[in-house]
C-alpha cells in the first residue's frame, strides 16, 4: 500500500514539473470556495479567506470520505470506477494546475473512450494488465485516417495521453487492475464519448446522428434509449 501511495506522489510531482494548462498562481495558495457558497463566478474557483484556511483544506480524504487506499466499486456495466482528487474534492488544489485519480478495473473492465478537455494525463499501472490507447486529432491530409496509438501495460509501466485526445483503458487480464494517474489541471473535465453523443439531455436530433454516423434511424433510436453509465 505504501508503494501505491508513493507512486501517486511521484506522479503528482512529475505533472507539476510540466506545463500546466491552468493559469499560474499569483499567491501562495487560493483554497477554493464551494460553488454553492460563492457569491460570484469566475474562471476557476473563488479564494477562501486566507485567515480561515487550515491544513484540512490541503488534505484528501475529507471527513467520512475513503482515501485512495480503498478500492473503487466496479460493480457496474463497465466494470471500472474512477476515484478523482481534483479541486472539487481537494479545495487546496485551486490554481495549482494538477489533480489525481485512482482507477479500478474488474476483470475485462473498461474505462471507455473519453477526453479531458483541459489536461494531459500520465498513468502508471500498479496492478493488472491493461490495453490502452489514444486517437490523434484530424490529420491535415483528409485522405489520412486518425491514427491510433496503443500499448499493453503491466505493473510499473507508464503511459501518457495527450490533452484533449480520445483515449481508453481496458483490463485484458483475469484479475483486478489498479492505476493512478496525474492530470495537468485542477479540474480536467471528462467527456465520455458515448454518453455525450447518445445520452445528452435533451437528446441530439436523431437526423443529425443518422447522417453523422451513416446508419439507419432505428440504430440511433436504439442507442439513445440505452442507459449510458458515468464512471466518475
Amino acid at each position: 500500500m505504501a508503494v501505491r501511495l508513493l507512486i501517486s506522489v511521484l506522479i503528482i510531482s512529475l505533472v507539476s514539473l510540466t506545463y500546466a494548462s491552468d493559469p499560474a498562481p499569483l499567491q501562495d495558495f487560493c483554497v477554493a470556495v464551494k460553488d454553492d457558497d460563492a457569491k460570484v463566478f469566475v474562471n476557476g474557483k473563488i479564494c477562501k479567506d486566507p485567515n480561515m484556511v487550515s491544513a484540512d483544506d490541503f488534505l484528501f480524504p475529507g471527513p467520512n470520505m475513503p482515501g485512495l487506499n480503498v478500492p473503487g466499486n466496479t460493480s457496474n456495466p463497465l466494470g471500472s470506477k474512477v476515484t478523482p482528487v481534483n479541486v472539487n474534492q481537494l479545495p487546496g488544489l485551486n490554481t495549482f494546475g494538477i489533480s489525481l485519480v485512482r482507477i479500478d478495473y474488474a476483470p475485462y473492465g473498461l474505462n471507455p473512450p473519453h477526453t479531458h478537455p483541459r489536461a494531459t494525463e500520465v498513468l502508471v499501472v500498479v496492478e493488472g494488465t491493461l490495453y490502452v490507447g489514444f486517437v490523434t486529432s484530424n490529420p491535415a491530409d483528409p485522405k489520412v485516417k486518425n491514427k491510433l496509438f496503443t500499448k499493453t501495460l503491466n505493473p510499473g509501466d507508464v503511459f501518457v495521453f495527450p490533452e484533449g485526445l480520445i483515449h481508453f483503458q481496458f483490463n485484458v487480464g483475469k484479475n483486478n487492475a489498479v492505476v493512478f494517474a496525474g492530470l495537468s489541471s485542477q479540474n480536467p473535465g471528462v467527456i465520455t464519448i458515448a454518453n455525450a453523443v447518445f445520452g445528452s439531455d435533451p437528446p441530439i436530433n436523431p437526423d443529425v446522428l443518422t447522417k453523422a454516423f451513416q446508419v439507419d434511424a432505428n440504430v440511433i433510436k436504439y442507442l439513445q434509449g440505452q442507459f449510458w453509465w458515468n464512471i466518475d
